[in-house]
């Protein structure tokens, strides 16, 4: 009778502090066995030789299904999201419930549930987006879903409908210190933004391009110092997400030497795009609009240094699809017509690891134990799964990703699986490919082609 399920073997095993040549051992979803010569033990060995064997990618920064505005809907639900996600290296995503006004959260949280259910090909963790702070949510619904493992919260600081006012960021900063939730923040100012748009609209300055003018770094810089101070003042650690800049960069690295407890994520978008992309004729540039906002070639490599020196510990995708060519996405009437009714956000779920793979790891940049630790491992520990998820070791779940360094290719649309029709990275040379990926010991793709159902993922409580 065989050992194990399933073994791989032959190839070079990478955590966030090791590499090493060895078997992987399965069973029962589970990893059993790290060692050498386990195949003639197995039901199934997958042959890794010649190749890195990574945890699952973790993308903590995922907008699938969500509410996007009148007439607005996203282009990924969790059946499109998490296949995509699947293909690019990630066993586990995390997306967004959105506290809808009017409606309590547990009802959203009953009905995006509902979404999820059945359709999903990686497992899921959901964040709670919390808009409407109200005494009866400060004091029962967060301490109630806390306890039944909804333990992460991100607050806004812009767009007029989601945004927390300064009392209200205070209270809810107070609520999650309490409880030991983690909270994310979106940083940039409102008043400004609001401010620069209506001199744009005054000069007749509607293009795409200006949706980057009018959220510049100054925003971003001024509200991340912000959130770090009340963070400061109430004692609660926080998460600054999809850091842009240097100068946003430097006020982390400054909160930090006071003692502020401040964990920082950025994204493919920083790394590879700047805003001149957002200038593209014949209103293309809508395709690369999302906030922050890309920036320039300076920011690009404080952004890199940022991922090399430990600024960084967390690379999320903020993967927020619209289909471009639609009246439901990013050419709705009247974003066709005006940078701010274009749907901020771009897909990036199925190409965050292979950027960071190729433009990092192959390029020298990072390694490939940083690669692991800025993919898998922190999300892990930032957000309560590990070491469930974000590592390979005996106990942990088998989630496990093969990836081919000798691969080499394109980002091309065409051959990705999400739910939009275009991607921003089109075009982009990659070297190093996920070929095979095991979620909970199930092969779900093997040589980039499909072999789970939609289903095999499952939710996660964390």
């Amino acid at each position: 009778m065989a050992t194990f399920d399933i073994v791989i073997s032959g190839g070079t095993v990478a955590t966030a502090s090791d590499t090493f040549v060895c078997d992987i051992g399965i069973r029962d979803g589970v990893v059993v066995a790290l060692g050498l010569d386990l195949a003639q033990d197995a039901k199934q060995v997958l042959d890794a030789t010649g190749k890195y064997v990574l945890p699952g990618g973790i993308d903590s920064h995922v907008h699938i299904s969500q509410p996007s505005g009148d007439g607005i809907v996203m282009a990924d639900d969790f059946e499109s999201g998490t296949r995509s996600a699947l293909f690019g290296g990630n066993t586990t995503i995390m997306p967004f419930c959105l506290q809808e006004r009017g409606k309590s959260i547990r009802q959203s949280l009953i009905e995006y549930h509902a979404l999820a259910n059945g359709t999903c090909y990686t497992d899921v963790s959901f964040h709670l987006i919390i808009c409407e702070p109200t005494p009866e949510v400060l004091g029962q619904d967060l301490p109630a879903l806390f306890n039944d493992g909804y333990t992460s919260f991100k607050v806004f600081m812009t767009y007029e409908n989601l945004r927390l006012t300064d009392p209200e960021l205070l209270q809810t900063f107070d609520v999650a210190r309490d409880l030991g939730a983690t909270v994310m923040v979106h940083c940039e100012n409102e008043d400004a933004i609001k401010f620069l748009i209506g001199k744009h609209e005054a000069a007749n300055d509607l293009r795409p391009g200006a949706h980057a003018r009018t959220r510049p770094v100054a925003v971003e810089r001024e509200a991340t110092h912000r959130a770090m101070a009340f963070a400061e003042v109430v004692g609660t650690p926080i998460v600054i997400v999809h850091v842009s800049n240097g100068q946003a960069i430097d006020e982390i690295a400054a909160a930090r030497r006071r003692g502020v407890a401040v964990t920082a994520e950025t994204c493919p978008q920083y790394l590879v795009l700047t805003a001149e992309d957002l200038e593209g004729m014949d209103w293309e540039g809508a395709k690369f609009v999302c906030s922050p906002p890309p920036r320039g070639t300076e920011d690009q490599a404080a952004c890199w240094r940022g991922l090399q020196d430990g600024t960084f510990e967390l690379f999320s995708s903020d993967h927020c699809p619209f289909v471009y060519d639609s009246v439901e996405g990013k050419l709705n009437p009247k974003g066709a017509k005006q940078f701010k009714h274009i749907p901020n956000g771009i897909p990036g779920v199925e190409t965050r690891l292979p950027i960071l793979f190729s433009e990092g790891v192959m390029k020298g940049r990072i390694d490939i134990n940083r690669f692991v630790a800025l993919t898998a491992t922190n999300h892990a520990k930032t957000y309560g799964l590990y070491p469930r998820k974000g590592t390979i070791a005996v106990g942990s779940d088998a989630d496990i990703v093969i990836w081919d360094p000798k691969v080499t290719a394109p980002i091309r649309h065409a051959n990705l699986h999400d739910g939009a029709d275009y991607s921003p990275y089109e075009g982009l040379e990659i070297t190093g490919w996920p070929v095979t990926v095991v979620l909970r010991g199930k092969v779900m793709v093997q040589d980039r082609a499909l072999q789970g159902t939609k289903g095999d993922g499952t939710y996660l409580g964390r």
